[in-house]
């Protein structure tokens, strides 16, 4: 039992469930109640777990920090970026979608003016590098870049954020999900920024990885 939860393929199966029924749904051409398609009816939760998978990805770090001892959030470190690429593929599947559901080119760029949609395409293109380069050739490759490259999953934050609270016009859900990751963000900060900038402070390795 040990060996299966341990295993990758194990965790990549556990981030697929979500898609499942949202797959068959299209699979079959289901539509919704109310008349919509199942192309615009799945938009909204393929876009709500890759904004989920993501902010998993970032809360890893600053719980690593809150517990430094905690075997669960040690396993979740070493498997950041697999949320981080699950949280990739449902933010494409969730363009995929938008982009059926539009139908024409002339529609899609009559709307990229809004906020709430061309902050989504902002997501999606920083999206991109990361997802790319989230593996172990990757980070060999780039050496020092990597890094910096990954922190730009912030600006990929902020975002979504934005794209998810005016595409809907309605900011309660939204701030639910993102609250939580700037509380801990800004813990992060002054945890290794706020010490490090006090006389004689030098940060631990530990510390130090997390910058």
């Amino acid at each position: 039992m040990k060996s299966i939860l341990q295993s990758r393929f194990f965790l990549w199966a556990l981030l697929a469930v979500p898609s499942l029924p949202m797959i068959a749904a299209l699979a079959g051409g289901t539509v919704s109640g109310d008349g919509r398609s199942a192309s615009e009816f799945l938009l909204h939760p393929t876009g709500e777990f890759a904004a989920r998978f993501m902010i998993i990805a970032m809360i890893i770090s600053p719980l690593r920090l809150i517990f430094p001892k905690s075997r669960f959030w040690h396993w979740m470190g070493r498997r950041r970026r697999a949320f981080g690429v699950a949280a990739f593929g449902y933010a494409a599947l969730h363009t995929a979608l938008y982009l059926v559901d539009m139908g024409t080119l002339r529609s899609v760029l009559g709307d990229f003016r809004s906020l709430g949609i061309w902050t989504g395409w902002l997501a999606f293109v920083v999206f991109v590098p990361l997802a790319v380069t989230s593996n172990d050739a990757s980070v060999r490759l780039l050496g020092r870049s990597w890094k910096p490259l990954q922190r730009t999953v912030y600006a990929a934050a902020v975002a979504t954020l934005l794209h998810w609270m005016f595409v809907h016009n309605n900011f309660g859900p939204a701030l639910v999900h993102f609250l939580p990751l700037a509380g801990l963000e800004v813990y992060r900060l002054h945890r290794i920024y706020g010490k490090g900038a006090r006389a004689g402070h030098v940060n631990t390795p530990q510390e130090r990885e997390f910058t």
